[in-house]
């Protein structure tokens, strides 16, 4: 890691060097929902890279270990957040589980696989954080299995209004390693983006309807 960057702008660089994550404000891409966004994000690329997932298991071990000391279990969604659940939990020694989107329609109908007893502190580990609904789910998922979920830890957030008041009133914190605002400046730092092209992006994660949809 060169001393000139920070974690969060260290992993924003890995990010762009693996096009994990790209920024293209003149052709915005186009969601599922229809909705024009300027960034693309696919964070499973990490996996393929050893030094790069490693680094980011660091950083989790590291953010938990500071500031939830009292974690039991640590939880991956599925499916993006597993592989980094189970290599964070991996470095704690702590018991690993993880969370389907919904319970399987057949067997025991488990939506998590794995232990979460009554009463555990439980960290739920997501890949990306856009508007926060599924992961919000995830950590209601620890809630209904008696578990207590100390907060969700992202590797990169859109930092959009509505997954920040998602989380707000569910009273669960919510934290990522990296987000668009470090994107956008370790882009514009490295060239990748041009000057003119820094309000445009950063206008989309106020409105994200910007771009028309």
């Amino acid at each position: 890691m060169s001393p000139l960057l920070n974690r969060s702008e260290q992993i924003a660089a890995y990010l762009l060097k693996i096009q994990a994550v790209a920024l293209r404000p003149q052709e915005p891409f186009t969601w599922t929902s229809g909705i024009k966004s300027p960034i693309y994000c696919d964070n499973r690329l990490t996996l393929s890279y050893p030094e790069i997932r490693s680094y980011i298991a660091d950083a989790f071990a590291e953010l938990i270990a500071a500031e939830y000391p009292g974690t039991e279990v640590i939880a991956g969604t599925a499916t993006a957040g597993i592989p980094h659940a189970a290599w964070v939990a991996d470095k704690l020694n702590l018991p690993m589980a993880y969370i389907r989107d919904k319970a399987k329609g057949h067997g025991k109908q488990n939506q998590i696989e794995g232990i979460i007893s009554p009463g555990q502190k439980v960290i739920v580990v997501e890949d990306l954080i856009s508007t926060g609904g599924s992961s919000l789910k995830a950590a209601q998922a620890v809630k209904e299995a008696g578990g207590e979920p100390l907060a969700v830890l992202a590797i990169f957030s859109y930092e959009l209004d509505r997954a920040t008041n998602t989380f707000e009133e569910a009273g669960i914190p919510l934290q990522s390693l990296s987000n668009y605002s470090t994107l956008i400046d370790v882009a514009l730092g490295q060239g990748k983006i041009a000057a003119e092209d820094v309000e445009l992006l950063q206008s989309w994660r106020r409105d994200p309807s910007v771009f028309g949809k």
